[in-house]
């Protein structure tokens, strides 16, 4: 801390220095004319015209021999190398350029030519200071070990930092940025998959009277005007069926919802979601629509179908396995929990040492036992379907068994990142099952359903038959990116106070 304090001071020694000389260190604006990527690209062509070119970067490494200066300044696109002399910026702009420090932001003209090494180098004309950094940056150092892979020694290497600091972290690691600006093509992907098939982007309400779509605990706040309690949504879900009744068809949203719930791997309290929703389809159709939305966007995104998550090789190639619930509980559990009563799940539970708690329904006590059992093993890509009516109180009823309903879940790699229904469109049956869910919100289960009378009211109206799909696209991403925690595809996760 005593050394880091140092280095600050002397930075704010150097900026009152360029100042005491005339120099603005925070101009208004610079212009750039081309991006590292594009310089190098097109360097045959603008080597050989002699053009001028106006460049601008954060620099990352300083070499100075005497007369003349090296640098390596960072934009969007990636490094470029700068070279100063002091016989062509003029004595008195080399003097500057030594109160200058890594991380400074800086802008330069000049032109191309490559050196003795064959790197690409704008040779500097001149230059303006755009911005002094005041805080050194950590240190990175990067080394090639013998099968040539690149290993990075990052003073920057506690995980809390980098996420409560990610404007560093995006700064000094560059895989970090890959994985965002990678972030952008997935959702970029999944808007064109749904849009070339005629599905229309929609927006609804995040502060929302009534919460529902979801079994979660709501973050709740106040709406002073108004003087009524509101929630942060924690699905989309009712205001996207109420579009269906509307006539819409096809619809879907990206959207941030809100769940006041626990932190770990894959749950952030604040999430992004993509959910749609169409009209005349059921839980069948949606299944073929998901493997094919989830292997073109990894296709275009990545460049492949096949993808490594976690240490495994996972192939999203289409079709997809599926198994039903309750089989893939028989199978791994070694348990027939299909015709089992609540005490009898309860007991299943204690003997096999999964923690429970008093007001857990045979739902939720079958979901224990598949969580506990059957997720480590759902490595390549697989439909989970056929979920009991407990756990389901949005989903329609199974055709052939009505203990259960036509509701599936994807799993990759023993992450579930999707959920989806043949919507339940019968306002009756919706109606009891809301009250279902009332009779255990009432026994102390506060992730239970909402009774919403206005998609109730919206409901009696008509709803077509109907499929939805929800996907986690946090989850999606860490998978397509083979990132092991939802943190590192968040740009700022949700995290404790800073002491």
């Amino acid at each position: 801390m005593e050394e880091m304090t140092g280095l600050m001071q002397r930075r704010r020694d150097e900026l009152e220095k360029i100042i005491e000389s005339g120099i603005n260190p925070y101009p208004y604006r610079f212009e750039v004319t081309r991006d590292s990527k594009e310089i190098i690209d097109a360097f045959e062509s603008l080597s050989e015209s002699g053009k001028v070119l106006k460049f601008a970067g954060r620099i990352m490494s300083f070499r100075r021999m005497g007369g003349s200066t090296f640098a390596h300044l960072q934009d969007r696109s990636g490094k470029l190398q700068v070279y100063f002399r002091k016989n062509s910026i003029g004595v008195d702009s080399y003097k500057i350029l030594k109160l200058l420090d890594i991380g400074d932001i800086i802008g330069v003209t000049g032109t191309l030519f490559k050196t003795r090494t064959g790197e690409i180098s704008v040779g500097v004309e001149s230059y303006e200071i755009l911005a002094k950094s005041l805080r050194p940056l950590p240190i990175v150092k990067e080394t090639v070990d013998e099968q040539g892979k690149k290993i990075l020694h990052d003073q920057f290497a506690d995980k809390e930092t980098r996420y409560r600091q990610r404007y560093v972290d995006l700064i000094v690691n560059p895989d970090v940025r890959q994985v965002f600006i990678k972030r952008a093509r997935i959702i970029r992907e999944l808007r064109n998959f749904l849009d070339t098939r005629g599905f229309l982007e929609v927006e609804t309400p995040v502060l929302q009277p009534l919460y529902g779509g979801a079994t979660a605990r709501p973050f709740t706040t106040h709406h002073h005007r108004l003087n009524m309690k509101l929630y942060l949504r924690v699905a989309d879900e009712l205001y996207l069926k109420r579009l269906i009744v509307g006539g819409l068809e096809r619809v879907y949203e990206i959207a941030k919802d809100f769940r006041n719930e626990g932190m770990d791997r894959n749950h952030n309290p604040e999430f992004t979601m993509l959910e749609f929703y169409q009209a005349y389809a059921d839980y069948f159709d949606m299944m073929v629509l998901f493997e094919d939305m989830i292997s073109t966007v990894a296709e275009k995104a990545t460049g492949s179908m096949h993808i490594r998550f976690k240490g495994h090789e996972i192939d999203l190639t289409p079709p997809w396995d599926r198994l039903p619930l309750l089989e893939a509980i028989q199978k791994y559990a070694e348990v027939d929990v299909s015709d089992k009563s609540e005490d009898e799940l309860r007991e299943i539970c204690r003997e096999k040492d999964i923690e429970i708690s008093p007001e857990m329904g045979g739902g939720k006590l079958i979901d224990e036992l598949f969580k506990h059992y059957v997720e480590p093993n759902l490595i390549q890509p697989i439909f989970i379907i056929d979920y009991p009516i407990e756990l389901s109180p949005l989903a329609k009823k199974h055709r052939d068994n009505p203990r259960l309903t036509e509701r599936f879940e994807p799993f990759i790699a023993g992450s579930e990142i999707g959920n989806a229904f043949s919507e339940l469109n019968d306002p009756t049956d919706q109606r009891r099952r809301f009250e279902a869910q009332a009779a255990l919100r009432a026994r102390g289960d506060k992730e239970a359903q909402a009774l919403d009378n206005d998609f109730l009211r919206a409901l009696e109206y008509g709803m077509p038959p109907t499929g939805g799909v929800g996907i986690g696209v946090d989850r999606l991403v860490m998978l397509l990116t083979d990132s092991p925690s939802i943190r590192d595809v968040i740009f700022f996760p949700q995290m404790r106070e800073e002491s």
